[in-house]
């Protein structure tokens, strides 16, 4: 049996017990992890597929583009192809499998699209309703499997070589953009299948932003570089940051990296499956209001990694859930001070029995 075909029971067993009877699946992610079929869409408005399913089919419906890869990839699925009034055509196709409430995906679905299928469904001999699914695939993916986990090994394996490479090359005079585009050069030769992000390369003031864009600016001494980088491997991502000074840094930029060392070693020490993700986020938010920068962390403690790079779990204050084992996701405490600067650091971590486990195996933190 294939991991495919477990996700693909699992998921029977959650329609069995929730409002719409099949699942129309369109996010590209979500797709991936239920059938194998790894075609991204190129934009919102543009498809390659959807998955419907139900208790008695698993189709994968596409156009002639896709065909050919959409057999290849997803054995499990009786591939069906439209290649004209791709709406209309997957109207009949939901209406043929006798379906009663048809679950969308509520977070990704756009409005004009939900108007179209809504007014071809309602013209059907048995009109079809039409319910959000909830996340119910999003919440699957929480829990990684063996063959999951190994995949992002790699990929965390993968991309902390990048980041050692990374800051061994850097020197003063160097642009961000230009070190971004090293980056970029970098997980090519890494033999990754491509980016998980654009990388973020933040130096100086510019590294108080969170999610700063790689600018002109060239990198100087004694200020703070921030380098945020993943990429993917079999569809999976890895995530890393590391802050790192080209010569000392100022007595306050080291209270401060030093602030976000500690926040982030008392987080990865005390993680315990069990515990919630509230809970968890005041492991280091705790760390960092002592030292007086509680205001200056501005985002949760971490995110879910997997398919995609930001996931369930949201390793923050708002919106408990309980942490579990076969979870994995992101610890990285952050301090922005504006026109000064920032640090985070981030690492990737698989929650066990009896804690959690890193993942990423870059060095270059200092004892400050």
């Amino acid at each position: 049996m294939s991991s495919f075909y477990k996700r693909i029971t699992a998921l029977r067993e959650r329609l069995s017990v929730v409002e719409p009877d099949t699942a129309w699946i369109i996010v590209p992610e979500n797709r991936r992890y239920l059938s194998g079929y790894s075609a991204k869409d190129s934009m919102l408005t543009e498809s390659s597929g959807c998955l419907l399913i139900n208790k008695d089919n698993c189709l994968l419906v596409t156009d002639s583009r896709y065909t050919v890869q959409a057999k290849n990839e997803a054995a499990d699925f009786d591939i069906r192809t439209i290649n004209q009034n791709m709406v209309e055509g997957l109207g009949k196709i939901i209406t043929l499998m006798g379906t009663k409430n048809l679950g969308f995906e509520e977070q990704y679905l756009t409005w004009k699209l939900y108007h179209e299928i809504s007014d071809v469904l309602s013209k059907s001999f048995e009109p079809v309703c039409l319910s959000p699914l909830n996340c119910i695939v999003e919440d699957m993916r929480k829990i990684k499997d063996e063959q999951e986990i190994h995949a992002i090994e790699v990929s965390a394996a993968m991309i902390s070589k990048v980041m050692d490479a990374v800051i061994e090359d850097l020197e003063p005079g160097m642009s961000e953009k230009d070190i971004s585009w090293k980056i970029q050069g970098m997980i090519h030769d890494s033999g990754a299948d491509g980016l998980a992000f654009p990388p973020i390369v933040a130096s100086g003031p510019n590294s108080a932003l969170p999610h700063a864009v790689p600018t002109d600016r060239r990198i100087k001494t004694h200020e703070p570089v921030v380098i945020d980088i993943g990429l993917e491997h079999k569809g999976y991502c890895s995530d890393i940051t590391r802050t790192v000074f080209l010569q000392d840094a100022t007595p306050e930029l080291k209270k401060i990296y030093s602030t976000v060392r500690q926040a982030q070693l008392r987080a990865i020490e005390g993680i315990k499956p069990g515990m919630s993700t509230d809970t968890a986020d005041a492991l280091a938010r705790d760390v960092i209001e002592d030292a007086g920068y509680g205001k200056f962390f501005r985002h949760a403690l971490g995110h879910g990694v997997g398919l995609a790079v930001h996931e369930r779990p949201r390793i923050a204050v708002t919106k408990p859930v309980t942490i579990k084992e076969g979870m994995v996701f992101t610890v990285e405490p952050g301090i922005y001070i504006p026109d000064l600067g920032g640090v985070r650091l981030e690492e990737m971590v698989l929650v066990n029995a009896d804690g959690v486990r890193i993942l990423t195996s870059a060095g270059h933190f200092y004892d400050f």
